[in-house]
């Protein structure tokens, strides 16, 4: 029967895997819904929606996650409508479903993924898709669109990765694009009315309808042509005439007035431990920074202000509701709120003396100041501070318009060691556009200029430094996604060059720690977040071939990848190079050109050029409006502050 519990079927694996704990659920403030919570219609139909949500990783990754944790409780709002989670599980686990015949279930209800009308994934990363092909297989769904019948889930893709769905346009039924709160609740709608109505047209109806809202993308109603050269010549509706009314581009979605979401209300607490032991509050959407290489600054404009209240609300409900004593204040660049000096205060006020921490994980150098630093130390815990300088060089922090000097990085560190921290990490990125050997290796340099002014400020000697490097990939929707990507082997040799020149420093060496990952897990995300529909087979060969959890570097596999790429490309006028370290022209039609992020084109290709001419564009917070695009052609504007409000310090108990 629909909608029954496995967990009979799942208890006795428990004790053969590791980490059991995280398929067990019962987390503080989950939520299970009766199967039939929306009832029957008068010819007997179900009337309620179900859906599962998915962030494809392991529980400890995926249970933090903002963007599932607010769907999950949005949905479960509403009374003819039901959401679960699951994750992907590990190989363990994996085997021995596999074995006992046990499906992909949810971790709320332990319910059969297969029994739900919805399967939605949000995707981070694109390193995640082979863990949904995992998910799909082990639940007993077609792995292609094509092959679903009646009584498969609708599965749709959503997160940051979704702005170029092309990869993995044969596994997914649909993709939303952008925001998802509003988003979730009209999909919802859809489907409550395709089930009271008696499902007429089937499945094929339901996502003909689903395409002609306008907010979600249906890639079996796209074709695509090819040059003969391997580019894209066209991607549009099928010429199908019973495709009519299926739109040319998909519109993202965007929340406006983030007061009005005040999610999650009720934050999941996990019962394993998990990569965040935090309460999240998500003080501002989007950013205007214009940094090209960001690809979730671009998507995500305009800049949309949490209120000071609003914030210092869910803040109290949230740590009433979970007993966290850390709270992690959330955004792009959470320091850029216009009101971040009088947040920060204001909670330190109210929770001043019950040991409550708080933290801005994302800080740009140039908006943290001693005041602020004061404010996050008062409750007496001091978190790690990282910041992101992002490039070695002045020069190429003009190229990636990261509009930080030197000095302004030198004067952020002197506040953060004068208010009593030792350490402080310092995020980078090789492989940029126009980079140079000498650019990455001036990392060093501000290494040391890092650690000589931390010991003279603080007058010790125990200070420490750690360089975090990323290698860099070429993103959609930004100025950068026309760029070739640096190979990985000359990645490779760059930060080699960086690791010795810091070894070989006598004086400081010892207190500078150094991290990064190598270039191949780089060339594998390029050619997944670049690629067109081709991609498709590579990503299904690797996980035939056992690709799993790629963005955990002990399972992840170069190797694989490169070996499923030359065979899959084998014969065709395209191969993994094609895709990766190829510089596009200004007039080559994108895989994600279709997919509309309101920005124009035209204005990200005169970024790129600007790029290159080193030339930097200020924060259209603060100045004109540049004309991106973004505030007409999706009808919203910048919402920020300051209110004048303050936080008021609640009594706490």
């Amino acid at each position: 029967m629909a909608g029954e519990s496995i967990f009979t079927d799942l208890e006795p694996l428990l004790e053969r895997v590791s980490k059991p704990i995280q398929y067990v659920g019962g987390e503080l403030n989950s939520t299970i819904k009766d199967w039939d919570c929306g009832g029957f219609g008068p010819d007997g139909q179900e009337l309620t929606v179900r859906g599962v949500l998915m962030y494809p990783d392991a529980y400890e990754v995926g249970l933090p996650n903002q963007g599932v944790m607010i769907l999950y409780e949005v949905l479960n709002e509403q009374p003819g409508a039901l959401a679960e989670r699951t994750y992907a599980v590990w190989p363990d686990m994996e085997e021995a479903m596999r074995s006992a015949g046990v499906p992909q279930f949810t971790v709320d209800a332990h319910r059969p993924v297969r029994d739900f009308d919805v399967f939605g994934l949000s995707f981070s990363t694109e390193l995640g898709y082979t863990n949904m092909l995992t998910a799909l297989d082990l639940a007993g769904i077609p792995l292609h669109a094509a092959s679903r019948g009646e009584d498969d889930p609708i599965v749709i893709a959503g997160g940051h990765a979704a702005f170029n769905p092309e990869p993995i346009a044969s596994f997914i039924d649909a993709a939303i694009v952008g925001d998802g709160e509003e988003a979730v609740l009209a999909v919802t709608s859809l489907v409550q009315q395709w089930k009271t109505a008696g499902r007429p047209g089937g499945r094929r109806a339901l996502l003909l309808s689903l395409a002609r809202s306008g907010g979600v993308y249906v890639p079996a109603f796209y074709d695509v042509s090819y040059l003969p050269d391997g580019r894209i010549q066209r991607v549009a509706p099928s010429s199908d005439p019973d495709l009519s009314g299926v739109p040319w581009r998909v519109s993202k979605h965007t929340v406006m007035n983030l007061d009005e979401w005040a999610y999650p209300k009720q934050p999941l607490v996990p019962l394993a431990e998990t990569v965040h032991e935090r309460m999240s509050v998500e003080i501002f959407r989007g950013c205007t920074r214009g940094c090209r290489f960001c690809q979730a600054g671009m998507i995500t404009r305009p800049v949309r202000e949490r209120s000071i209240t609003g914030i210092g609300e869910m803040v109290s409900r949230g740590l009433a509701a979970t007993g966290f004593e850390e709270v992690g204040l959330l955004s792009l660049s959470s320091a850029d709120h216009s009101e971040i000096g009088d947040i920060a205060k204001g909670l330190a006020d109210r929770y001043e003396g019950t040991q409550t921490g708080l933290s801005l994980p994302s800080t740009r150098v140039d908006a943290f100041n001693i005041d602020l630093a004061n404010e996050l130390t008062r409750g007496g815990r001091r978190s790690g501070l990282t910041f992101a300088p992002e490039g070695g060089s002045e020069r190429i922090r003009k190229v990636i318009n990261k509009m930080v000097t030197e000095d302004d990085l030198i004067n952020t560190v002197a506040a953060a060691y004068s208010a009593g921290w030792r350490q402080v990490k310092l995020y980078f990125m090789c492989g940029l556009p126009t980079e140079t050997d000498e650019d990455v290796l001036q990392i060093a340099d501000l290494a040391r200029r890092v650690i000589e002014t931390g010991r003279q400020v603080s007058g010790r000697r125990d200070i420490r430094c750690t360089v975090s490097i990323g290698g860099f990939v070429p993103k959609p929707h930004t100025p950068f996604q026309w760029c070739g990507q640096l190979s990985a082997e000359e990645t490779d040799a760059r930060l080699i060059k960086l690791r010795d020149t810091i070894r070989a420093d006598k004086r400081y060496g010892s207190s500078i720690g150094m991290r990064y990952h190598d270039g191949q897990p780089g060339i594998v995300e390029g050619l997944l977040s670049r690629g067109d529909r081709r991609v498709g087979d590579v990503i299904e060969a690797v996980w035939r071939a056992g690709g799993r959890f790629d963005g955990w570097s002990e399972h992840f596999s170069y190797e694989r990848w490169m070996a499923a790429a030359a065979t899959v490309f084998e014969g065709q006028s395209v191969d993994a190079n094609w895709y990766t370290t190829r510089e596009r022209d200004e007039h080559e039609v994108l895989p994600w050109d279709h997919l509309d992020s309101g920005l124009d084109k035209e204005w990200l290709w005169d970024d790129w050029q600007d790029a290159l001419d080193e030339t930097e564009v200020d924060d259209c917070r603060w100045t004109p409006c540049f004309d991106c695009g973004v505030c007409p052609q999706m009808g919203t504007d910048i919402q920020i502050g300051p209110t004048g409000k303050k936080l008021l310090p609640l009594t706490v108990v």
